[in-house]
């Protein structure tokens, strides 16, 4: 268990690594713990678009939009120059971020750009260098539309991007989950090989840092891609381990 903290922020923070893990229950707790508290708004609308990306995880990308949209409620979307600290602009994008990604996984690609956009509007205005993590996630949803509109080019260019941004951060999870991404925007290629070895990389990585989320859905590539059984048994090992810490899945 990771060391836990009394500081609203850091307790957000605590959250999301016991989350990247697949704590789910763990992570639940202590996100419900600050949507009922006296913290600032911001950090309250980060409980909640956490909320939501742990829902996405597992397929409930409906229900995850009325928490990101509960998220952007407490902050609204619109940007002021000079009025909102730096909290609340990252919380903005994660909940921008968060409504494209639900979009997305409900079949409303255009929606989800759409979303991407005001998100950017935040982004481009901040000052060099902030917001490195809401710049991966912009680069991470904009792939993964960009997959689903079979725009394996475009979703390479973000992929890579959020790849390079994590490395400069020095943040492994971002990292890793960046080059899923990749490995993903190589299926288009004639030649799967490249795909299946960076799928591979990722899943060794994964197991290295015990993010089980992101370790089922590189096996669930890996298997797709290659047909390799040892992937297949590794995601139906990671599915048991989830459900185990509290993460229910979609049927």
């Amino acid at each position: 268990m990771l060391p836990g903290s009394d500081v609203p922020v850091e307790r957000w923070m605590h959250a999301v690594a016991e989350g990247g893990q697949g704590h789910y229950s763990r992570a639940r707790a202590e996100l419900a713990t600050l949507t009922r508290s006296s913290a600032a708004d911001a950090v309250v609308s980060l409980a909640w678009s956490t909320q939501a990306s742990f829902l996405r995880q597992l397929g409930w990308h409906s229900v995850a939009a009325g928490f990101d949209g509960k998220a952007l409620a407490l902050v609204g979307m619109e940007y002021e120059s000079g009025g909102e600290d730096l909290l609340v602009r990252e919380a903005q994008c994660d909940a921008l971020t968060g409504l494209a990604a639900d979009a997305l996984g409900c079949g409303r690609l255009a929606l989800g750009w759409r979303l991407l956009d005001r998100c950017g509007v935040h982004l481009s205005r901040g000052a060099e260098g902030e917001m490195w993590r809401q710049r991966v996630r912009c680069h991470w949803v904009s792939a993964e539309l960009s997959l689903a509109g079979a725009d394996f080019a475009a979703a390479q260019r973000h992929a890579d991007i959020a790849a390079e941004i994590s490395d400069a951060a020095g943040s492994v999870r971002h990292r890793i989950k960046s080059d899923l991404l990749r490995s993903a925007s190589m299926t288009g290629k004639a030649d799967s090989d490249s795909a299946a070895r960076l799928a591979t990389d990722v899943l060794d990585r994964c197991d290295q840092y015990g993010l089980i989320p992101l370790k089922w859905a590189a096996a669930m590539l890996l298997s797709g891609v290659s047909g390799d059984s040892g992937a297949e048994t590794v995601r139906l090992e990671c599915e048991a381990l989830i459900r185990a810490r509290g993460g229910r899945f979609r049927n």
